[in-house]
């Protein structure tokens, strides 16, 4: 048995970037492994407060820590795929070997801001797996010296190339939570993200990205499979409830979130959460050994690598807690 990759959730939409920055080398001083940063142009919820360009602080992050790090952005609407290969290569040529680039297909939350149409689910992941697309095809022409075009459904792409690049091009890993978004993930990416639901829909996911690499001969065994995990760790049960519903309602909400536009409509929504939404949904406790078991049941299902996010304002104190208590007891 070997100790579990647990790493940290850099929340960007609840803390300014150099608070966040500086929870990520905390949390790596007391045993996370790697970070993970989503890509917010606002936060779910006013109360939430922030909301900091995810490039500047992955850059910041590479200086700051040693573990692995990425983001999930979504390379389709505020951002050109070729802009966010461009990105991601220059964190991969700044330090090596540790960045990954996480996609997904993106929330109105975020995406609406440029005044682009925003269109059904069904286009928004062929506009993700066209950018997943392009972004291969520049990160593979420009190792190999040569300039690349995409003429495409939703993208064009003239003769170019990145001028600045690792000897390695980060592993592109596409976030998803639908079980056909996850088999055709597996034909195209290096390794699937995905976030909180059921144990059997998580297996589901799984095993729908294996069939999909499997489909297209390629090797799934050692392909990342990275999962965020949200929860709400205090010490008491009470305080933790009371973190959960003032700093993550949206981790309650059963529907999809995708077409909500503003903090505010979110905010609305919060009013109808109750404690009771959150189970099955999110572990709200102050039961490190509770908290335990759950991350174990995910190890289990065959996630690779485990990113934890206490919805709290507790951050340093739950750190020190799971460091101590909690992460030393994970097995792979």
């Amino acid at each position: 048995m070997t100790r579990a990759r647990i790493g940290y959730a850099a929340m960007l939409e609840q803390f300014a970037p150099s608070e966040a920055v500086a929870l990520a080398a905390h949390a790596e001083a007391h045993g996370f492994s790697g970070v993970i940063a989503a890509d917010h142009f606002q936060p779910w919820v006013p109360a939430q407060g922030e909301s900091s360009f995810v490039w500047s602080v992955l850059s910041a992050l590479g200086e700051r820590t040693e573990g692995s790090f990425g983001p999930v952005t979504s390379p389709t609407f505020r951002m050109h795929p070729a802009a966010v290969a461009q990105a991601s290569a220059t964190l991969a040529s700044m330090y090596p070997g540790r960045h990954w680039l996480g996609v997904g297909s993106g929330e109105a939350l975020n995406e609406h801001v440029v005044g682009q149409y925003w269109p059904e689910a069904p286009e928004r992941i062929d506009r993700m797996f066209e950018a997943v697309e392009v972004i291969g095809k520049l990160f593979a022409g420009s190792l190999a010296g040569r300039d690349v075009r995409h003429s495409g459904t939703h993208f064009r792409l003239e003769s170019a190339r990145l001028w600045t690049m690792p000897e390695v091009a980060p592993q592109v890993l596409v976030a998803t939570s639908g079980p056909v978004t996850a088999k055709r993930a597996g034909r195209v990416a290096d390794g699937i993200i995905t976030t909180n639901a059921p144990l059997e829909k998580l297996e589901q996911l799984l095993r729908r990205f294996e069939e999909g690499a499997r489909a297209a001969g390629r090797d799934a065994t050692s392909a990342p499979r990275v999962l965020r995990l949200h929860l709400s760790w205090a010490d008491t049960d009470e305080q933790a409830m009371a973190n959960a519903l003032r700093e993550w309602p949206n981790g309650a909400m059963r529907f999809s979130q995708a077409d909500v536009r503003s903090p505010y409509e979110f905010e609305q929504l919060a009013r109808l959460v109750r404690p009771e939404h959150f189970e099955g949904r999110m572990l709200v406790s102050a039961d490190l050994d509770a908290h335990r078991e759950h991350i174990q049941r995910h190890l289990d299902l065959g996630f690779t690598h485990i990113h934890l996010h206490n919805v709290g304002r507790n951050q340093r104190e739950w750190i020190e807690a799971f460091g101590r208590d909690v992460l030393p007891k994970l097995v792979a």
